[in-house]
């Protein structure tokens, strides 16, 4: 019986040691995860203060930032003229004043109601 006794001693204890170690690669999966987390909400507030600078400085020649300024600019310049050439290709166009899609025919937006043949007319 003591070989017996002695076999069921190493599974319980295989065991136990089983089940620390799945706790650990648990543990350890979950603070990955958490960091990963945490660092993709720094990331995003580093993008939303360097907007914000942006935004606020924006057309100021003499600061050191104005090339990448006037980069932005052109950037964001260009990725309107392609969403407008999409919707042109889609036949669609946008409400100047909510941004809606809509056919390109369309008398009034879908989405706020304006009047688009008056916008486009301003």
């Amino acid at each position: 019986m003591d070989f017996f006794d002695k076999i069921g001693e190493t599974l319980v204890n295989a065991g136990k040691d089983v089940k620390e170690k799945a706790r650990d690669v648990s543990e350890v999966a979950k603070l990955k995860i958490d960091i990963h987390s945490k660092e993709e909400f720094v990331e995003k507030q580093y993008a939303a203060l360097g907007k914000s600078y942006y935004e606020k400085h924006n057309g100021e020649s003499e600061c050191e930032e104005a090339e990448q300024f006037f980069l932005i600019s052109e950037a964001l310049e260009e990725i309107e003229r392609m969403k407008a050439e999409v919707l042109k290709i889609q036949g669609s166009a946008e409400c100047p004043k909510c941004g809606a899609k809509m056919p390109d025919a369309a008398t009034f937006c879908s989405n706020c109601g304006t009047k688009l043949d008056d916008m486009f007319e301003e």
